[in-house]
């Protein structure tokens, strides 16, 4: 019935969709394996993607030929560019999405991926021989071979849903938990652990008075996030999201719930997300907060349904219900369903390689919420780069591995192979040492040709991404040779309380100064013919390097010194038990988790400057 496959991938939620658009394209034969068909790319709490740091990585799936950002791009009913008002590094693209239009495109193009085939079935099992991972069992009794798995379960792996005093299994609402899995890792030697999730009640959005709330408007000018050019909507068809606010009341009224919370009562075992707490851990916590920020977000363009956000809650559905129409404009509120949070496996990610292979058993691969991970775009990215890990294990090829420097998405699975997490982690700016360079705008310029050469992203891809760099190139070389008298810009400067030319400058200074911006300059007579050809991307990029060349190249400095400490390589076989001079615990960390070079073992918790350096003289010697 089933052929053998280069790569089967287990479930179907972002993780599980970039891993098999990236293997399939990448010319492997592909199975995907979900539990339902119908919930492919499901958007199981916000209908949103990107945000802080997060829009960066969806930018990175989509220099590398991901399909999250195109997804998005045709499905977002609202766009912003968060942190505007901060330097360029900061820039943050956020879209709200049509959750069932986001769900039905990503399935369409996957089902127009060449190479891909589905099934719909749970699977319990894996093959295992020698070591090494061959295939899966299914629940329907199939043993399906490939040269490679990837498990991209979710909160599907023995998934137990609370709300209030009741308890039952599922991986979503309405959808059964998958067994079978964890307890045979755990047999061939894993480690596992539980942790929570959880998300808000949806609301019917005719019940609520929204002249009793702030409205938030997407933005005057949408970029999107895809790197091609993708049809997006008019920036005067965006649908507004809300804000309001919990006060006293509405605390009181959550107390109510608080001897009936299932957190309070013990009976969740599995540690939360420290920054998405639910409401109740929120008031708790931050008992001396009068009021607590909520979002009101459509769930889409043609549905009443609304999203919460910033009440996530397990509290009792009536507890739930009555503080809810406590809130301004919720008054009468009706409610489509409560909230609820969910408990899961996962495997410590300190048993991955760096290509997401797990070390215990060859030819498997783990990605998103299996690796201790929350969020939709930090599963979609370790989908893409489990996917072309599997695709390169499959064929004889080494694998594509990202560093620190090089991608968001390297510092998210260097933090995770190296460093563990016991809490869903979740990706921040501050997480990146090279934020400057690691910028939503040049994604493309970084990561795009490192992809096409490994047979990712394509032609079309690799032909943007040249004619960008030259353009850049271009740019910058006319503003730092043409100069311009000092009529013709004084005006402007004065308008901007900028210092006034006594004498020729060249353009390329004037850009160094604040408040001045290539486009403004490019507007201005007898210099736009100068600029007219180029496009409004390839200015606003050639204008940051500019500006920010001097912190780049410092940056750049940073990166190439802490370079020499990866260049460092640790034997795969070197024993850290040996190396009595450094303490017991670090050797005991060492030895578990095994670090490649001596730049991951500086990155691993408890690990000490000292330990490096007697590690240095040691293998030295």
């Amino acid at each position: 019935m089933f052929i053998k496959y280069d790569v089967i991938v287990v479930g179907a939620g972002h993780a599980g969709c970039e891993a098999a658009a990236a293997a399939a394209n990448m010319g492997s034969r592909v199975l995907l394996v979900t539990m339902n068909l119908q919930t492919i790319a499901q958007m199981s709490c916000n209908p949103a993607m990107g945000g802080i740091a997060k829009g960066q990585i969806v930018r990175e799936i989509d220099a590398l030929g991901g399909y999250s950002g195109i997804v998005t791009d045709q499905t977002m009913i609202q766009f912003r560019m968060l942190n505007r008002s901060k330097g360029p590094a900061m820039w943050s693209p956020r879209a709200q999405s049509d959750r069932m239009l986001f769900s039905q495109r990503w399935r369409e193009l996957l089902e127009q991926t060449p190479n891909l085939d589905f099934y719909q079935d749970m699977v319990r099992g894996l093959l295992v021989r020698d070591g090494r991972c061959y295939g899966v069992i299914t629940g329907l009794g199939h043993h399906i071979e490939a040269k490679a798995v990837v498990l991209t379960n979710g909160t599907f792996l023995n998934g137990l849903i609370h709300i209030g005093e009741k308890q039952f299994g599922g991986g979503r609402m309405a959808e059964k938990s998958a067994t079978g899995i964890t307890e045979q890792l755990v047999e061939l030697g894993f480690e596992s652990d539980r942790l929570k999730t959880g998300t808000p009640p949806r609301i019917d959005g005719r019940s609520l008075d929204y002249s009793k709330m702030e409205e938030q408007k997407g933005d005057e000018e949408i970029s999107g996030f895809s790197y091609l050019d993708i049809p997006r909507i008019k920036p005067e068809e965006q649908r507004s999201c809300w804000i309001t606010y919990t006060d006293q009341a509405v605390h009181n009224e959550l107390k109510l719930g608080f001897d009936r919370s299932p957190m309070y009562a013990g009976r969740i075992e599995g540690v939360g997300p420290r920054y998405c707490p639910s409401i109740e851990d929120k008031i708790n916590r931050f008992a001396d907060r009068e009021r607590h920020q909520l979002f009101v977000e459509p769930e889409g363009w043609n549905t009443i349904e609304i999203y919460v956000n910033g009440f996530s809650t397990s509290l009792p559905e009536e507890v739930q219900y009555a503080a809810l129409r406590r809130v301004p404009g919720f008054e009468n509120c009706k409610m489509f369903r409560p909230g609820y949070a969910i408990e899961y496996d996962y495997f410590p990610p300190t048993q991955l390689q760096y290509s997401l292979e797990t070390k215990h058993l060859e030819n498997l691969f783990f990605a998103g919420q299996i690796n201790g991970t929350t969020g939709y775009e930090e599963a979609a990215c370790q989908g893409l780069m489990a996917g072309m890990n599997a695709h390169l294990k499959a064929s004889g090829q080494p694998p594509f591995i990202l560093k620190r420097s090089e991608a968001y998405i390297g510092v998210l699975i260097d933090d995770l192979i190296s460093k563990g997490t016991e809490e869903p982690y979740r990706m921040f700016t501050s997480r990146a040492e090279y934020r400057t360079l690691l910028r939503q705008d040049n994604a493309d310029l970084r990561l795009t040709e490192r992809s096409y050469t490994l047979g990712l992203a394509k032609n079309d891809r690799w032909e943007r991404v040249s004619q960008k760099q030259h353009s850049v190139e271009r740019i910058r070389k006319r503003l730092f040779e043409q100069s311009v008298e000092p009529e013709l810009v004084n005006g402007y400067l004065e308008s901007k309380g900028s210092a006034l030319l006594r004498e020729k400058q060249k353009l390329g200074q004037l850009l160094l100064r604040p408040n001045i911006s290539i486009e403004e300059l490019a507007g201005l007579p007898h210099v736009s013919d100068l600029f007219k050809e180029f496009d409004r991307e390839s200015l606003q990029q050639a204008e940051i390097q500019i500006k920010y060349e001097v912190y780049i190249e410092k940056e750049k400095e940073l990166v190439a010194r802490m370079n020499q400490m990866e260049e460092l390589e640790i034997p795969p076989a070197f024993d850290f038990m040996r190396v009595q001079a450094i303490s017991a615990e670090a050797r005991e960390k060492l030895q578990r988790i095994r670090p490649r070079t001596l730049g991951q073992a500086s990155r691993i918790s408890g690990i000490n400057p000292s330990d490096v350096q007697i590690l240095m003289v040691f293998m030295g010697r």
